[in-house]
């Protein structure tokens, strides 16, 4: 049975983990907002469109996919929000963010675990992309 302790633990922390979530999600959209209203994502967009093209997205889908890579994907949710982009746009990103999302701080682990981290950096980030233009193939 769910005890008022229990309750307010659950609370709490639930609590907590929004507040942790949000101090990035909020201050990436309100940044990325800004970038749409500014020459900055126009500019952007128009660098990244021949990479981005590879995979089916638009040029200013680089910035979700460079913050999920270098950050987190809580990160890359916050610059996701505020663009324009529809379900098959945001299944490529998520697909390519589930291979290479952190790699700072993977990296920095799998270093500590013995693994050969530059030749897992590379073969993630091409799988990533390998995925993201499979997937632009079948959805």
């Amino acid at each position: 049975m769910l005890s008022f302790a229990t309750l307010t633990r659950g609370l709490k922390k639930g609590l907590s983990v929004t507040w942790e979530l949000g101090k990035v999600i909020v201050p990436v959209y309100f940044i990325i907002t800004f970038f749409e209203y500014t020459p900055i994502m126009d500019r952007i967009a128009e660098i990244m469109q021949p990479v981005m093209y590879m995979v089916g997205l638009p040029g200013e889908a680089s910035l979700p996919l460079v913050l999920g890579i270098f950050l987190n994907i809580y990160a890359a949710i916050g610059a996701i929000l505020p663009l324009d982009m529809g379900t098959r746009e945001i299944t490529i990103i998520a697909a390519m963010l589930l291979l290479a999302h952190s790699l700072p701080m993977e990296a920095a682990v799998s270093k500590k675990a013995g693994a050969k981290v530059a030749s897992l950096l590379l073969v993630r980030i091409i799988m990533a992309f390998l995925v993201g233009a499979g997937f632009n193939l079948i959805l």
